[in-house]
């Protein structure tokens, strides 16, 4: 009898522990990414993720400058550097200094929303006088007026500020995006706000409507791209 009911105690424990190994382990939750999102270029190079949403193909699409890597890198997510690579870049212009990231729709969750900056689409060139506003993994939230076109074809001059890590932030006017972060206009002034005064060097921006127009002209991945949360620019 005794035997009888420690075989069968067996058994029950032997089948509980048989059928937890053949269920399938829980997939962990895609990675929220958008734009002013930290991300890690094959593993060693921090930039920032311009803005995510679908191309004409239907992909989800990001872009960060070409200076961050190549086609052919892998993208992750700073915040979320463990669950290794979200994504390939696979196209660019060191031109233009876009590069094109494909990610796994499987392994990302889409957000026009980071820590408060919000994304509601693709807005034209500022003009001079327009404020702009911008945010980077490395220097957060600024914001400063429109300057006008830059000296290299494609770019814009705003006072936000940028330092190595910001490159890809998005540049907005009035939540709709306008550009991405370049670099500093001049090195003889500091790179970021000295206290609350705006005494630092401009940022070049790179017109994301001059990024646009290259990929949907050499018809990249990209093409037709609609940044998620997208509604029209007043």
């Amino acid at each position: 009898m005794r035997r009888g009911l420690l075989a069968a105690v067996s058994a029950l424990v032997l089948s509980a522990v048989n059928l937890m190994a053949a269920a399938p382990s829980q997939a962990a939750d895609p990675v929220p990414l958008g734009g002013g999102s930290g991300i890690v270029i094959d593993g060693e190079t921090f930039c920032t993720l311009t803005a995510i949403g679908n191309d004409s193909r239907g992909k989800l699409i990001g872009f960060t400058s070409a200076h961050c890597g190549g086609p052919g890198a892998k993208v992750s997510s700073e915040a979320a550097a463990d669950r290794g690579p979200l994504g390939t870049m696979v196209a660019g212009n060191d031109g233009l200094d876009y590069a094109v990231i494909e990610f796994d729709p499987a392994l990302v969750a889409p957000v026009n929303v980071v820590d408060g900056f919000q994304i509601d689409g693709i807005g034209p060139d500022p003009a001079f006088g327009e404020v702009s506003c911008k945010l980077g993994r490395t220097t957060g939230y600024s914001c400063g007026v429109t300057w006008g076109p830059g000296k290299e074809p494609g770019t814009i001059v705003s006072q936000v500020c940028g330092q190595p890590g910001d490159s890809g932030a998005p540049v907005t006017v009035n939540n709709h995006l306008v550009g991405m972060i370049h670099g500093a206009f001049s090195q003889d002034l500091p790179t970021c706000v000295v206290k609350y005064v705006p005494l630092h060097t401009p940022a070049v921006t790179m017109s994301i409507n001059a990024v646009l127009a290259d990929i949907t002209a050499k018809n990249r991945p990209g093409s037709g791209f609609v940044p998620v949360g997208s509604t029209p620019a007043v």
